[in-house]
């Protein structure tokens, strides 16, 4: 048999792990799959909710004084989540892809709740830091699981928008924490708000629990539908590509500038602008509910063009670099004395870099990337993403310090706007991509002999 039949054959076989029965049970299961999507995407929104909720706590000058926390201090507590996500990133992927997705996910799930919960009972630092450290771990799960369960159960005519769906849900989560834990905040106490977010949060296991089902076997879970199997690139290759650089640059600006806006633009907005909490909350909604609303605006725009025939690899790099290009006018408002240009300038900046979200996934992860690959270079992209979250914070806390106000923070940020742009116009470049180098390659050997 040839590798071309061996391929065809391997796809058909493939394609067949996914058929999905006729008639009205066919119409129950496949409900059924978009409401677990719907699950999904829930369960990112709590996690980005009990990571973050730290931030807004920051912003609360009772919190602050209670700890007796310098900037410094502040930057290492935001950034402490991270340690341990960063960490198992990688680890996460391979115990789901060896043991499936439903029981990892429980247990990540219970743990980070608890650990979100029992933050309402610490008097220390340190306490604080560990706490975020085991909820760093819990949730290490969450996107290798998510990734897994809907490329196992949606065919590649599908996944798109099963996978927008499921983002929607993580830009979301930014948009409407902030507001709720500074509502419990003020309307309570911090201690009440880390414990009820995280108690709260256990309730998704129940239809969790019910609705997922795993297959019986390891075999099942490996027969998934592999597009693109007649891609022979050495892993070697792959990693070694300017592309793969390229992804790991642009996804660690981009991650930057998101986990800046995560954890300190609450407290930009209260000590820099003099907004309430609940003001502050508004305009966190506003902000990211902005960037999740271009960011699928912009992923169907640039699908559009490309369907009628436009370059899939030219609209999404001038998709990116216009999201990155506006994300640099934060620098404006923090520069500005007038306080609704700030926040004018804070919200279109972050709502701008939602152009980049979606086409960027695409691109880096499917479109220059072979099939057999993605899996690696995801976790590669994911970790460097994280290390975002570990850098930025300290970073910005340290150069808050020494210079006392936000201008110098923002001035980095435009620095990694700047680099983002650069690595997407240089690196991620269609002759780069691994398949290109090889074919060029086998070509030269060709012409050679």
């Amino acid at each position: 048999m040839t590798e071309t039949e061996k391929a065809t054959t391997m796809t058909t076989s493939d394609s067949m792990a996914v058929q999905k029965p006729t008639g009205v049970k066919h119409r129950a299961l496949d409900s059924k799959r978009w409401v677990i999507v719907g699950l999904l995407s829930l369960g990112a929104i709590i996690s980005y909710i009990d990571r973050s909720n730290i931030s807004v706590a920051l912003a609360d000058a009772e919190f602050v004084k209670h700890f007796n926390l310098s900037d410094l201090q502040r930057g290492v507590l935001n950034s402490s989540f991270f340690w341990s996500y960063t960490a198992l990133q990688i680890v996460m992927g391979w115990v789901v892809d060896r043991f499936g997705v439903k029981r990892p996910y429980t247990i990540g799930f219970t743990i980070w709740c608890i650990a979100a919960a029992a933050t309402a009972l610490t008097h220390s630092l340190s306490e604080l830091i560990s706490l975020r450290v085991i909820l760093g771990a819990g949730e290490a799960v969450v996107v290798p699981a998510s990734y897994r369960w809907i490329r196992y159960n949606f065919v590649e005519k599908e996944r798109g928008l099963a996978m927008g769906l499921y983002m929607t849900g993580t830009k979301i989560a930014s948009a409407v924490g902030a507001p709720v834990a500074a509502w419990l905040i003020v309307a309570y106490s911090w201690r009440d708000m880390f414990m009820i977010l995280g108690l709260a949060g256990l309730l998704w296991l129940i239809p969790w629990l019910i609705m997922v089902k795993e297959p019986k076997s390891r075999e099942e879970r490996d027969a998934a539908p592999r597009e693109g199997v007649s891609e022979k690139v050495p892993l070697g290759k792959t990693m070694a590509s300017p592309v793969v650089l390229g992804s790991v640059i642009v996804n660690f600006c981009y991650m930057y500038f998101t986990f800046f806006n995560i954890t300190w633009m609450p407290a930009y907005f209260v000590e820099a602008r003099n907004l309430s909490l609940k003001e502050m909350g508004l305009f966190t909604f506003l902000s990211f509910g902005g960037m999740a609303i271009i960011a699928t605006l912009a992923g169907w725009a640039a699908d559009r063009l490309i369907a009628h025939g436009r370059d899939p690899v030219l609209v999404r790099k001038t998709f990116i670099i216009a999201g990155f290009a506006i994300a640099s006018t934060e620098l404006i408002g923090a520069q500005t004395s007038s306080v609704n240009a700030a926040l004018f300038w804070a919200v279109a900046s972050l709502s701008g870099l939602g152009l980049a979200s979606a086409n960027s996934l695409a691109l880096t992860r499917g479109t220059l990337i072979p099939a057999t690959a993605v899996g690696l270079v995801s976790g590669v992209q994911n970790c460097f993403g994280a290390a975002a979250g570990i850098v930025g914070p300290i970073l910005t806390g340290w150069l808050k310090e020494i210079s006392g106000g936000y201008v110098l923070p923002m001035q980095a940020i435009w620095i990694f706007m700047i680099l983002g742009i650069l690595s997407t116009a240089l690196l991620l470049r269609e002759k780069y991509a691994p398949m290109k180098i090889i074919s060029s390659t086998a070509r030269s050997a060709h012409h050679k002999a």
